[in-house]
């Protein structure tokens, strides 16, 4: 999760970079020098995340979740609606089963790792979906509930990921940008460009807390134990305000210095595309595919040996080899993007 948020600190940024890009492109023309860099932005994300990292768990997140999820509906719809839109106007599909072509196989090889990183980061739910679980109320039955949630957000994600990754590469082919609607596939109109863009830092802001309450909780129990004086709430008044701020100084503490490192490393490796498959292959066989197996192992008593356990573990060993191959590409990328 930490590696979620460094990667969401990097698309926040992005996106407000490019909201800034298409408003100068829009005023002062396409040829106007309007590139600015990423670290003031980075900078203002990680301290509104700082504000909201004082929430004190999942129970009082319902309202930012509603709100990150319907911003999440609404700039993939409008990025598939675009992308949709430019197949129409181009009068012809772009691109090629074959994908970019590469100088070599080697860097043909590395681009394919990195994309199969990317897909890995696509889905990082399984990292909060128990903590989110205990959040939920029964009848029906908490799990019952979970599955048909989990079956519904992947068929829904699938949808969306797949129109906008495939109309995005019909409407521009080789040339399609690693973010599709920060990357300037698109410039006009700009107003719905600078729209999208907001909703992607709206979702941005929900899913940063979402994806780190569960490590906050953990940090937090594990200090609170250890530093049981420093773990004291405070009420503070503030003028003008109705109610009361409860204030917890291990809560202020902790969460500060981890939004300030995750900010840092983002602003060390600014690389979104290579940062998204490191990131999403770390995570993807231990979170994803590891855990989940030993889970059914041991609540239905799976014997070893047995035709379902070789399955099974075959599967996951695969997985465990496509993620190492996938994060040496990635880290490629990274150096590369590092020595250019």
């Amino acid at each position: 999760m930490y590696g979620t948020g460094v990667a969401y600190v990097v698309t926040a940024s992005i996106s407000m970079r490019a909201i800034h890009t298409s408003n100068c492109y829009h005023y002062e023309g396409h040829e106007a020098p309007c590139v600015s860099g990423d670290g003031f932005y980075m900078l203002l994300f990680g301290a509104i995340q700082i504000i909201f990292s004082q929430i004190p768990n999942f129970h009082g997140m319902e309202w930012l979740s509603i709100i990150a999820a319907i911003m999440s509906f609404s700039y993939a719809t409008i990025g598939f609606a675009l992308g949709f839109a430019k197949v129409i106007e181009n009068g012809t599909i772009m691109g090629s089963f074959g994908g970019i072509p590469q100088a070599t196989v080697a860097q043909k090889v590395w681009k394919v790792c990195q994309a199969l990183g990317d897909i890995a980061f696509a889905y990082p739910y399984i990292g909060f979906l128990l903590e989110i679980q205990d959040t939920l109320k029964s009848p029906p039955a908490e799990n019952e509930t979970m599955k048909k949630a989990s079956m519904v957000a992947v068929f829904i994600t699938t949808f969306f990921y797949l129109c906008c990754g495939c109309f995005g590469y019909a409407a521009f082919g080789n040339h399609t940008p690693g973010n599709l609607l920060t990357g300037f596939g698109f410039y006009e109109p700009y107003w719905l460009i600078d729209c999208a863009n907001v909703c992607i830092i709206v979702h941005l802001v929900g899913g940063y807390q979402v994806c780190n309450q569960p490590v906050f909780a953990f940090m937090e129990g594990w200090l609170g134990k250890k530093f049981s004086n420093i773990n004291k709430s405070y009420t503070i008044k503030f003028p003008l305000v109705p109610t009361h701020l409860n204030l917890n100084l291990l809560r202020l503490c902790n969460r500060t210095l981890y939004v300030a490192s995750t900010t840092g490393i983002a602003m060390t490796f600014p690389y979104f595309n290579q940062i998204l498959g490191v990131l999403g292959t770390v995570g993807f066989w231990p979170l994803t595919i590891y855990f989940p197996v030993q889970m059914y192992f041991v609540q239905l008593k799976v014997e070893a040996w047995t035709r379902k356990w070789i399955v099974l573990q075959t599967f996951s060993v695969v997985c465990l080899v496509i993620s190492t191959i996938a994060m040496i590409g990635c880290l490629q990328g990274i150096v590369s993007a590092k020595m250019e």
